[in-house]
Order: C-alpha cells, then sequence, then structure tokens
C-alpha cells in the first residue's frame, strides 16, 4: 500500500482499537519499524495527529485534545479496485428490478453513500464526475437470475431451457449448479450437466426458462470446478490446456505488458522492447478475438494450430472486404 494508504489504516485501527501495539501495526502496514516511525512522524508535523505512547497500556493511542491546532487527515480517497467495486455495486442497483429485494436495497444504498462520502465528497458528484462503462452486457431476465441463483446458494437443480448461441440449438437439461461468475459484464452459472454428464459453463442471457426443483444438486468441490473451468481462456474452460505464445510490437507492449489476461499468464521484454506474452487456452475462439484487436502489432508464435486458425480468420475477413 503507498503512504496515504497507511495513513488512513493508521488512522483507523487507532479510532476502532482505542490501543494498538506496535506489532499490530508493523503487521497491518507491512513497512518496517522506521518507516513506520517516519509515517508516526508525519502524521503529527503534517496533520497534528495526536498520536501518544501509552506505556502502561504498551501501545499507541490518540490523546485527548482540547486546545491548538484540529487533527484531520485530508479527505479520504479509494484506490482503483476500491471505488470500482463500489461504483459497480451502486450501478447495479440502479438497474435493478423492482422485486422480493426491494425492501433491503434502500439500507444498502444509504450505506454506499456513506462510503462514497466518507471521501469528503458528495455521492452524487462521485456518480457525476466517475464512469463505469459496461460494455457488450446483455439482457438478463430477472426471472432466469433470481432461479439460478437460489439454486446455487440453496444447492438445488435446475431444469432449463438452453439456446447454445453457438450452434443455435435449444436443449432441455437439468443442470446443479456450481457457482456464479460474473465476467466481462455478463453473467454465468457453472454447473454440472446431468444431459451432457459434466461440468459446462452456461451464460445465464442464453437460458429461456429455469425452474427451481426440490432434487439436491450434484456436490462438487469447488477445486475441483476451477481446475475444471479456469484452466482455458475466458469462458471456454476444460478440454487438453494449451500455451499460446504471443509477441506484440514495442508500440503495444506498453499496453499489453500491464494487462491481466489470465491469472496463470507470463511475460517479459525482448531487448529491442517487444512483449511476449504466454497464456493457457483449451478453445481457441476467445483468445483469438483478443488477438484480432491488434491487427499487425501482435504475431501468433505457437503452437501453430492457433497460428493456422489466425491466418484462416485473417483470409477470410479480407475476403469480404474485397
Amino acid at each position: 500500500m503507498d503512504r496515504s494508504e497507511r495513513f488512513y489504516l493508521i488512522d483507523r485501527m487507532l479510532n476502532e482499537h482505542k490501543v494498538v501495539t506496535r506489532a499490530q501495526f508493523l503487521d497491518a502496514l507491512e513497512v518496517s519499524p522506521a518507516t513506520f516511525k517516519r509515517d508516526l512522524e508525519y502524521m503529527r508535523e503534517r496533520f497534528n495527529a495526536p498520536i501518544v505512547w501509552n506505556a502502561e497500556r504498551g501501545g499507541y493511542e490518540f490523546a485527548p485534545t482540547r486546545d491548538g491546532p484540529k487533527y484531520a487527515l485530508p479527505g479520504l480517497w479509494f484506490n482503483p479496485s476500491e471505488i470500482h467495486a463500489l461504483l459497480t455495486m451502486n450501478a447495479m442497483l440502479d438497474e435493478l428490478q423492482p422485486g422480493l429485494l426491494s425492501s433491503h436495497i434502500a439500507p444498502l444504498r444509504a450505506r454506499l453513500e456513506m462510503l462514497l462520502e466518507e471521501g469528503r465528497v458528495a455521492a452524487a458528484e462521485v456518480r457525476k464526475r466517475v464512469r463505469v462503462h459496461r460494455q457488450a452486457a446483455r439482457a438478463l431476465p430477472a426471472s432466469v437470475f433470481e432461479t439460478v441463483a437460489a439454486a446455487t446458494l440453496k444447492r438445488r437443480k435446475v431444469r432449463m431451457r438452453y439456446g447454445a448461441r453457438s450452434s443455435g440449438q435449444t436443449t432441455d437439461r437439468t443442470v446443479s449448479p456450481q457457482r456464479l461468475v460474473f465476467y466481462r459484464d455478463n453473467w454465468y452459472v457453472d454447473a454440472y450437466c446431468h444431459l451432457r454428464e459434466d461440468l459446462r459453463k452456461f451464460a445465464l442471457d442464453a437460458i429461456q426458462h429455469a425452474e427451481l426443483t426440490e432434487e439436491k444438486a450434484k456436490p462438487f468441490d469447488l477445486k475441483t470446478v476451477e481446475r475444471e473451468l479456469d484452466r482455458g481462456y475466458g469462458v471456454f474452460g476444460g478440454g487438453d490446456v494449451q500455451w499460446a505464445t504471443l509477441r506484440f510490437s514495442p508500440t503495444r507492449a506498453r499496453w499489453v505488458a500491464h494487462e491481466r489476461w489470465h491469472p496463470e499468464q507470463r511475460g517479459w521484454l525482448e531487448a529491442d522492447g517487444r512483449f511476449i506474452l504466454e497464456v493457457p487456452f483449451s478453445d481457441p475462439r476467445e483468445l483469438l478475438m483478443d488477438v484480432l484487436k491488434y491487427g499487425a502489432e501482435v504475431e501468433v508464435l505457437g503452437p501453430p494450430t492457433l497460428a493456422d486458425a489466425l491466418a484462416n480468420e485473417v483470409s477470410r475477413m479480407a475476403a469480404r472486404t474485397r
């Protein structure tokens, strides 16, 4: 964490626990004793923080203050992941249709407003000045989500009618939901399909009808689900995993070197400024879509099957533009 984050953590720990030992601070802040000492001195000198050592209680505390400069940290703000989470939750509440949770939404929204305003900024101003754009989000019937979510949490089977967009076929299935996944602005459910007798990932927006049953879901250890469905690239899991090796031009490397394509990716910069990225995949479709975004700024070094698939796709695209 950066220095400003440490200041707010020190402040919060003292307000919550009243007396905090040096060991507790060092463990929470993950800094050296010398850095911790400098942080305290800075807070005392710049922010008038009345932090004192209480020898009897063996820790630091805020001393009572009556006269003198008032202690106050500058307006608290959030790190990028925290503000994204808060605004995303707020945006999802805005889109929520009236339903069983309606009576619970107001307190939740009020709590989000309080969290945002802890930054000394009005929540309305935050929503107006900061935008979370959800791209390519597909329409999802509320009834489908509610049924699948209930089945996932209650560990029940679901009977559903599923329209697979890849094949255009519609099938009736019974599935045992294992977990819900929010990926690229859309919801999926990882489930055991009793028709195919295998773990599969289903897009909730492709479920045309869902019915909660009283039958218990087939149990799976979540590590097994992760191993089977997360080892591929994107939403395409399962099957034999291969590793793609991509080489980006120096221009695109400035971006790609800081991107996260897959939790297990490997990457390094070459001497000439090009960037090598290695990612696992089991089905090339989504990976090809991401590679195509970079046009001639990326090369597929392997495996040959992926390079051939990319070349074929580029040829088909070229043929349609003539």
